[in-house]
């Protein structure tokens, strides 16, 4: 059988939710990755010192037979320099969502006033927090990210030493956007590699394919490929995994969010070999997230195999991307 060996594999976008969704999906993720960025918009959000410290003991607690390293971040407010300094050590990163654009993010960002935000990013600046930020603005669904460009160039324009992470981009105009700034960086999900929104809506809907931002259209999903294929060394793996209930997926007011935390190495290898790239997957899972971030997990290794893995039908009552298919390479081994 063929066989594929990666080294400290990380997921640096990362929803863990909370309470007994959190002790049955933290362990997926803990069994076969090093580390997380863990998302921080629980209800209520994870705003400060003492609301991190208390997550990553509930996180820790979930997974008490695996290394896993939950990589805490802090919901995105105009935070004061002392508060910052206070509570640096204890978070990897800070969120910004636009408020109201996805899943728990009602508290999120109204303006993007520069003189509003400075205090908070030039303290971040200092200190080495990057600012991961969900890059969509409330226009017309499909053009949400697009427009978003000007954003972040505002951002890295005005905060040159702030390094910016446009998470889980889904277009062109994200691609395109990410060398015009030295500190503009970019996580990639695995279902973003994979499907357009015609797999979503083109026949009948398929309500575990859909999340936000959505997916886009075929020469969108061609340029996310080109950057994580070549293993660009701006670019690194977040799987953005959202898991529900599969109530809350199968209804009216379906909600989003893929579950790819379970498969998502074996489905980068199926990728990655598809387009004789397996040489390059390391980098893409690991190496550029530790030299983006500063980071050194501690060693895990993973062994995939080349053979037929059917994908479980659900993990605890949430359905995953492509249940009950068969996926062509498996988790071998982990130690």
């Amino acid at each position: 059988m063929k066989t594929h060996t990666l080294l400290m594999p990380l997921d640096m976008h990362l929803h863990l939710r909370d309470a007994v969704m959190l002790e049955n999906v933290a362990p997926l993720s803990a069994y076969s990755f090093s580390g997380a960025i863990v998302m921080p918009n629980l209800v209520p959000p994870v705003e400060s010192k003492e609301d991190v410290i208390a997550y990553k003991e509930r996180i820790m607690a979930a997974v008490p037979n695996d290394y896993f390293e939950p990589y805490m971040t802090l919901f995105y407010k105009n935070y004061d320099k002392a508060f910052l300094l206070d509570i640096a050590d204890e978070i990897t990163a800070i969120k910004l969502y636009p408020a109201g654009i996805t899943t728990n993010s009602e508290g999120g960002v109204n303006s993007f006033d520069i003189e509003e935000m400075r205090e908070t990013l030039e303290t971040m600046s200092e200190l080495g927090i990057p600012l991961c930020v969900h890059g969509e603005t409330d226009g017309f669904v499909m053009d949400r990210e697009a427009e978003f460009m000007s954003i972040y160039e505002l951002l890295a324009k005005n905060f040159p030493n702030l390094k910016i992470i446009m998470e889980h981009i889904t277009t062109k105009a994200a691609v395109d956007m990410l060398d015009k700034y030295d500190n503009l960086y970019a996580t990639i999900t695995v279902h973003h590699l994979l499907i357009t929104l015609d797999d979503v809506v083109g026949g009948m809907m398929q309500p575990h394919l859909f999340c936000k931002p959505i997916a886009k259209r075929p020469e969108d999903l061609d340029a996310l490929l080109g950057l994580a294929l070549e293993a660009h060394p701006k670019v690194m793996f977040g799987s953005d995994s959202a898991p529900h209930p599969q109530h809350k997926k199968e209804s009216c007011g379906c909600a989003a969010g893929v579950f790819t935390a379970p498969m998502a190495l074996q489905l980068l290898c199926e990728i990655f070999e598809q387009f004789d790239k397996l040489d390059n997957l390391q980098a893409f899972v690991s190496d550029n997230a530790q030299n983006i971030y500063g980071i050194c997990p501690e060693f895990k290794e993973v062994i995939l195999e080349k053979r037929p893995f059917v994908v479980p039908e659900n993990y605890s009552g949430v359905v995953p991307m492509y249940a009950g298919e068969t996926i062509n390479w498996a988790i071998e081994s982990v130690e």
